[in-house]
This record gives structure tokens, C-alpha cells and sequence, in this order.
């Protein structure tokens, strides 16, 4: 009741004080000057040396001023060509009917551009110039002409450097997003694909597209997505990552509600699934919704390999994943609590190895863990050929120096090295970056109160666990709650014949994905004609 009352206030402090969002003006028309149109446009585009003036004149008999815009790096200049050519070496007399309007008859019998379309709100033939469109108009006409000519440079498809695989596809998202749909529509030839387009951000403009597969996926769910996305009042997008931090159920978990891919076949595998997927402009990233905790220990090619070795590797990864969060945590707990769990003789090796270490095992494993994530970022931030060449240099020099000097034992740093092993052994960077931040507050725990510490810890992140969703859908599923028919794909792999059916908890809108008892089997044995 409380909190109510002090939300109410703050928000009507804010309504007092709060300006008026940019580029929210008045409607204004084209007029029928050619004068005024220019003036308001070079008003407009003030100190913008990239946007492009270009008049000539069209006879229809008499000279017709015409006024070309565009901005110079987002449009095709030969678009542009192709429109001046058409229009000055062809004459409108002959073919143009008296009360035909001279856009109109350019519009449908002289630029050869496959997409046109008529404007005459002024500040949306803006918003055209700076997303690369060419805009066409004419001294007389109530109406200027839309010419799409967006031809900016973009980075080609190449291979995923964050997601690569063995076997599988080599194509990734690019910053384009027009790019980045026909990945999709390469891989779903269906009109049952649904591509919803929207712009966020007042200043940038970010275009963002909603893409689902009709008659699969929930349309509650997609009305949520559509929901969430249009509460966002901001001036500036310019990565997936903001609309993530907008859209997420809890803002305030380590865990990612929403998870992030940039290959398409992920994408479409999400989508015959029922799921969501976002995709924004100038990022090759796209959002995918719901997830599930267990989707971040697989990978494509878990469903391209045979179910065998994709069941061993996604049962390694659960066990690298205990080891990235507790192995330091168990060290130090074992050495400072419960030394009567160890064998004597690794006891005593232990224990002389750590008798001329001045630190208890807290702080050593600390010093290691800082160094090592030091290290680590060091290696990102630097040129690839030199990145890896520190990161590995740098982490054999301080090892080493940090045991020769006495500072940390050499099991320790055998921990700390097995530990970042299985960190880069987890798929996903967002469940990494959990397990990394995790860590720290267990080995406290561990220090302070031994096993009993890791487990209490471990207990408030399970519990906190299935207290999530992601867009309603329980985060721990379908482990809490229990679905049987969905451990086909978790923890295990099951052949593709088998898996017939779709989560139960997000396809269930069409939960039979294929034919029934197609198991292969041999061909009959043919008897033998004496």
C-alpha cells in the first residue's frame, strides 16, 4: 500500500516535469511548392553534408522542377541514376493523360524500381531519407514518391566465431536485417512464417521484427512479446541486448530469461518448436523466448550427430557445469573443514604442499580466480592472433611464478585450471557468466561454514531456479515440473524418429511434429528360388 502510494507520487512529479519526446511534432503536408518542400528539407537537414539535393526539370511539354533527397552511403546511387535517366530523357506529352497527376503517371509508366509508394506526411518522408530511401518531388504535386534504394554496405554471411560447430551450417546473422530473414525464409518455406515488423527508439528507429510460425506457436505468447515490446519508450536501441534487459521477466536474476543465438538454424529449430524469436537491425544477435535452463547446456549440433555421443556430450556438460560452480568451493571446504574426507596419503600431500603458502585456501583460490578472469578479459579485449597468445603466456607465466613464490599451492592452481576448463566447455556465454559470478559467494560460504555452506548456497539458487519463468513458462522445466514426454531432449537425445512430439509446455498448440513408428529397420530377407 505504501509502495503504491510512493509510486503514485514519483510518477506525477515525473508527469510534471517531464518534456516531450523527440520527433513527436506536429503532422505537416507536402505542399504544392516545390519552394517551400525544398526549404523545409534543407531546414530539416541543417549541417547534414551527407544528404544529397538534386533538381532537374521534366517536360511534359513545359519544364516541371523536380527535387530529388537522399542521403549519400545509405542509398544505392544506382537506383538514384536509374531514376534522373528515366525521367529527363523520356518525354511525358505523349503518354500522360491531361488529368493525370505527373507523379502518378512517373509512378506507374517511367521509373523502373520494383517498390514506389506515394507520401505526403512530410516528417514520414524523413524518417524515409534517413533509412535510405530516395524521395522524388514535383513542383504542383500534392504527393512525393517513395523510391526504396536502401544499399548501404553490409558484412557478408560468414561462420558464427561464438557459436562454431563440427557439423552443421556455416552461415551466421549479419547486422542486416533483411539479411538475416531471408537466412530464416531459406530454411522455412512456409507462408505459415510470420515476420512482424516494428520501429523502437525515438531517435535511432530501430526496426525489429517478431517472427513466429502460425498454427505452432501460442498466440498468447506472441500477444505477451508484441506487449512487451510496445511498453518500451526509449530514445536510442542500438543492440538486441537493450530490448533484453526490457523484456525479461525478473531484471534482478544472474540467469537469462531470454536466450541469444547468431545462427539462423538455431533460430528456425526454436521456431518448429513454437517458440519466439526477435530479431533487431544493425545486430547479428537474435532473442529467443521462452528458454529453459537445460537449452544452455545444448547445441545445434547436439540434433545433427547420432543420439549416442550428443547424449555423452550433453551428460559432460552437466558435469562440467558442477565443476565450473563448485570445484574451488569443495577444495576449500575439504582442506579448511573437513580434512577426514581425504585419504591420509593425499592429505599429507596436500598439507605439505600448502605449508609454505602464507594464505588460507580462501584467499589463495581468490588470487587465482582474479588473475585467471583478468587474464581472460585481457585476451578478449586484444587483437585475435594476440589475444591468444597473452592468454596463454600470461597464464603459464603467473601460474608458475605464483608457485614458485610461495603465493598459492600447486593443487590450488590445478583447480583453478580444471575449473576454467569446464567454464569454456558450456555452450552458452549466458549461463557462463552465471556460473562465474556464482562462484565467488559459494566459496565464501565454503569458507565459513564448509560443506554445510555449499549446500545452503546450493539450495537458494535452486530454489530461486524454479521460482523463474521466462514468459511464463517454468524456468526448470520440464525437471520442475515433471514432464516425462519432454526428457526425449532432455537430459538425453533421443533418435529424431522418436521425438515425434513438442514441448509440451510451448507446443502444445500443435504437439505432433511427425509420423509416428518411423524407426529404420533392415529390408526383409528374400528366400531363394531353388
Amino acid at each position: 500500500m505504501v509502495f503504491n502510494k510512493l509510486k503514485e507520487k514519483f510518477k506525477g512529479l515525473w508527469a510534471d516535469k517531464k518534456t516531450p519526446p523527440p520527433n513527436q511534432e506536429e503532422k505537416k503536408l507536402l505542399s504544392r511548392s516545390l519552394g517551400k518542400n525544398e526549404k523545409y528539407f534543407r531546414d530539416t537537414f541543417n549541417r547534414c553534408s551527407d544528404v544529397i539535393f538534386r533538381k532537374f526539370e521534366v517536360s511534359v511539354p513545359d519544364p516541371v522542377p523536380v527535387l530529388m533527397v537522399y542521403l549519400d552511403g545509405l542509398s544505392s546511387f544506382i537506383v538514384g541514376e536509374s531514376v534522373v535517366r528515366s525521367l529527363m530523357n523520356r518525354y511525358l506529352k505523349e503518354k500522360r493523360r491531361g488529368d493525370e497527376p505527373l507523379a502518378e503517371h512517373a509512378r506507374d509508366h517511367l521509373i523502373s524500381v520494383p517498390e514506389i509508394k506515394p507520401e505526403k506526411d512530410l516528417g514520414k518522408l524523413v524518417d524515409f531519407v534517413l533509412s535510405g530511401d530516395i524521395i522524388l518531388i514535383m513542383d504542383g504535386e500534392p504527393e512525393g514518391l517513395v523510391i526504396s534504394s536502401r544499399g548501404w554496405e553490409a558484412r557478408s554471411v560468414s561462420e558464427p566465431e561464438a557459436e562454431p560447430l563440427v557439423r552443421g551450417p556455416r552461415d551466421g546473422f549479419t547486422e542486416n536485417i533483411r539479411t538475416n530473414t531471408s537466412l530464416i525464409r531459406r530454411r522455412l518455406k512456409t507462408s505459415r512464417l510470420k515476420l512482424e515488423s516494428l520501429e523502437i527508439g525515438s531517435i535511432t528507429k530501430t526496426a525489429v521484427i517478431i517472427t513466429y510460425i502460425d498454427g505452432i506457436v501460442n498466440e498468447k505468447l506472441v500477444a505477451e512479446v508484441r506487449e512487451r515490446l510496445a511498453r518500451i519508450k526509449t530514445d536510442s536501441i542500438l543492440e538486441s541486448g537493450y530490448l533484453e534487459q526490457f523484456i525479461e521477466d525478473n531484471p534482478w536474476s544472474l540467469f537469462s530469461q531470454v536466450d541469444v543465438t547468431e545462427r539462423p538454424d538455431k533460430v528456425c529449430g526454436n521456431l518448429l518448436e513454437g517458440r519466439v524469436a526477435v530479431l533487431v537491425d544493425n545486430t547479428p544477435f537474435a532473442l529467443i523466448v521462452p528458454v529453459l535452463f537445460l537449452q544452455f547446456l545444448q547445441t545445434p549440433e547436439d540434433y545433427y550427430m547420432r543420439p549416442f555421443q550428443a547424449s555423452f556430450l550433453r551428460a559432460l556438460r552437466l558435469v562440467t557445469l558442477n565443476i565450473a560452480l563448485l570445484l574451488p568451493s569443495f577444495y576449500i571446504a575439504i582442506t579448511t573443514f573437513h580434512q577426514e574426507m581425504l585419504p591420509t596419503s593425499l592429505l599429507l600431500s596436500i598439507a605439505q604442499a600448502r605449508s609454505g603458502v602464507p594464505f588460507p585456501a580462501l584467499v589463495e583460490a581468490l588470487l587465482m580466480e582474479m588473475a585467471f578472469e583478468i587474464v581472460r578479459e585481457a585476451g578478449i579485449r586484444l587483437p585475435s592472433p594476440m589475444g591468444q597468445a597473452v592468454s596463454i603466456v600470461a597464464s603459464l607465466v603467473v601460474g608458475q611464478a605464483a608457485v614458485s613464490a610461495g603465493l598459492v599451492s600447486p593443487a590450488m592452481l590445478i583447480v583453478v585450471a580444471l575449473t576454467a576448463m569446464a567454464s569454456f566447455s558450456l555452450p552458452s556465454s549466458h549461463a557462463t557468466e552465471a556460473i562465474r559470478l556464482l562462484r565467488f559467494p559459494i566459496m565464501f560460504l565454503a569458507a565459513t561454514l564448509g560443506l554445510f555452506g555449499v549446500m545452503a548456497g546450493l539450495l537458494v539458487i535452486l530454489i530461486h531456479l524454479c521460482s523463474l519463468r521466462s514468459f511464463g513458462v517454468p524456468y526448470l522445466s520440464p525437471i520442475a515440473p515433471l514432464t516425462l514426454r519432454d526428457w526425449k531432449d532432455v537430459p538425453v537425445r533421443a533418435p529424431w524418429w522418436a521425438m515425434f512430439t513438442r514441448p509440451r509446455l510451448i507446443g502444445y498448440k500443435e504437439p505432433q511434429r511427425q509420423e509416428f513408428f518411423q524407426m529404420p529397420r533392415p529390408p526383409k530377407r528374400r528366400e531363394r528360388k531353388p
